[in-house]
């Protein structure tokens, strides 16, 4: 029962943006979409249909035929065009329509809308924005280093659909120094935010608790003793984390994560995460590949434990914070600029922020917790603490 006089602070949820961001978002592997076949891609809330043709170039189209409303993405791809199956009418990846086979000619406005795409490092992106104009100057994916490097793996890479959720809720994790406990099962000894033009950074240092007992450290080899990361959103949807794990051993793994999603409409989303790794001296591709898909499983297990939180909170446009709690406001204002006209981008949208979190108390209590689960633990078992 509430007291006389206290407040109780009401939870604004409002609904979730009716547009989607603009920027350039991965849909994939081109692996997974070279195959001279067909696919069909759930995003901004429409269909979408994805073929490579027999130049090797992808291209994106809106899935269904302005002819009759055919889908495109169960027809064929016939050369460098994607056939429908109602009526074989040719789409080019430009848009228009190269052939009808039974027609002597082509209607002049027989147009469908392409979207934009690029192919780097492995992943093909797509361009969306609102109003219709190209991708701007400072809309740039930076390059992996290691992709293509015989030094490094390939991409080992997982994705999942998140209903009932909009992506921010994501995106939000830029921020979230605390949750990297509670979730994650990792101190963060080192945490800063620097947000500027269209990209926001996460500085973090880390270890493990000891209280939990962690996958990749499982059989005889050496145990991780901690990360180093550098994390960075670049536009809305895209982030790379250049991380190094450390090891018992003295040996570090000097990593490249991706993080990346696209919406399906405003209630769910797909997320994908891909992994690299830097193959250790004398360890033969197939052993690296390996080791990289086990690190890959086990960060999996990070990404899961975060889509059980997605799928059951509530969407808060007040959150009640406390000054650990990191600039989820700032944050949230630096993200605002991709779901705006671009005229109606403010300076406070892109202007460098800087915040760094004093995780001297966090840690203190965090340390003092795990502790406790350590001697609760061992109390029970018998075992001398």
């Amino acid at each position: 029962m509430t007291a006389v006089g206290d407040e109780v602070r009401h939870i604004e949820s409002g609904p979730p943006p009716t547009r989607f961001a603009r920027g350039w978002h991965c849909l994939g592997l081109v692996r997974d979409f070279n195959d001279g076949k067909p696919h069909q891609i759930n995003a901004f809330g429409q269909k979408l249909v994805v073929f490579a043709g027999e130049d090797g170039a992808i291209n994106v189209l809106d899935a269904y035929c302005r002819h009759m409303g055919g889908d495109l993405s169960q027809g064929e791809v016939k050369g460098n065009e994607i056939a429908c199956p109602f009526h074989d009418w040719r789409w080019g990846g430009d848009g228009r329509c190269k052939q009808i086979p039974y027609a002597r000619r082509v209607p002049l406005r027989a147009r469908t809308a392409a979207w934009q795409t690029m192919t780097q490092d492995g992943m093909l992106f797509v361009w969306n924005d609102p109003e219709g104009n190209p991708p701007t100057e400072d809309a740039v994916i930076p390059r992996i280093e290691g992709y293509d490097n015989p030094e490094w793996t390939d991409w080992v890479w997982y994705t999942t659909t998140i209903e009932g959720s909009n992506c921010r809720e994501i995106v939000d994790n830029v921020v979230d120094m605390a949750h990297f406990f509670y979730v994650h099962f990792t101190f963060p000894t080192y945490f800063k935010n620097i947000f500027e033009g269209s990209v926001a950074t996460q500085l973090m240092t880390g270890t493990g608790r000891e209280d939990v007992a962690r996958p990749q450290n499982s059989g005889d080899g050496p145990r991780s003793t901690g990360t180093t990361s550098t994390a960075a959103y670049y536009g809305p949807s895209f982030m790379i984390d250049d991380v190094t794990y450390h090891y018992s051993d003295g040996n570090d793994m000097p990593t490249t994560l991706i993080n990346c999603h696209y919406p399906i409409d405003a209630n769910s989303f797909v997320l994908q995460y891909g992994i690299m790794t830097k193959k250790p001296a004398g360890v033969e591709d197939e052993a690296a590949t390996a080791t990289a898909r086990k690190l890959g499983d086990f960060i999996r297990i990070g990404f899961e434990q975060d889509v059980q939180i997605w799928r059951n909170k509530a969407r808060i446009e007040n959150p009640l914070l406390c000054e650990e709690d990191g600039p989820v406001y700032q944050l949230r204002r630096w993200y605002e600029q991709f779901y705006v006209d671009a005229a109606d981008v403010t300076p406070e949208m892109t202007e460098r922020f800087e915040f760094e979190i004093d995780t001297t108390k966090p840690n203190e209590a965090w340390r003092h917790e795990v502790e406790e689960n350590i001697a609760k633990r061992a109390a029970a078992s018998g075992q001398p603490v």
